[in-house]
């Protein structure tokens, strides 16, 4: 199957706007970025999976100063599987306050609501090890 080019680039900028709004501290607008029923797995960070916007709100309140002042989001693929699941893999990059730099891998599954394209499922991978083939 072949997604529009509409719906990839509504996709595309879903993404993007994660960034922006977590960055500017407008975690009241979860909702445009995530479904109500959305599992954001962030395991390998030690948290669990999170279970709707506002537990994801909170979670970033928790993390207060911890929190990256910058979230940039690169390389996103998007494929659609047979069944009709559209996912999405995209490179985050994050900026901490102290100029320390993380990277991230953004396993996402996105659903068409009715207000647009959300995050369904989100898993969130460190990456720390280098490339050893």
């Amino acid at each position: 199957m072949t997604l529009p080019v509409a719906d990839l680039l509504a996709i595309h900028e879903l993404l993007a706007l994660h960034g922006h709004l977590v960055d500017a501290g407008e975690l009241d607008r979860m909702s445009e970025l995530f479904t109500a029923d959305v599992v954001y797995d962030v395991t390998s960070f030690g948290f669990g999976e999170l279970h709707g916007p506002e537990a994801i709100r909170s979670a970033a309140l928790a993390l207060g100063d911890r929190n990256p002042v910058g979230h940039h989001v690169t390389n996103v693929h998007v494929t659609e599987d047979a069944d009709g699941t559209v996912r999405a893999v995209s490179k985050g990059i994050g900026i901490h306050a102290d100029g320390s730099v993380g990277s991230v891998v953004y396993e996402d599954v996105v659903r068409r609501e009715g207000a647009g394209w959300r995050i369904a499922h989100r898993k969130v991978i460190p990456r720390r090890t280098p490339l050893r083939p």
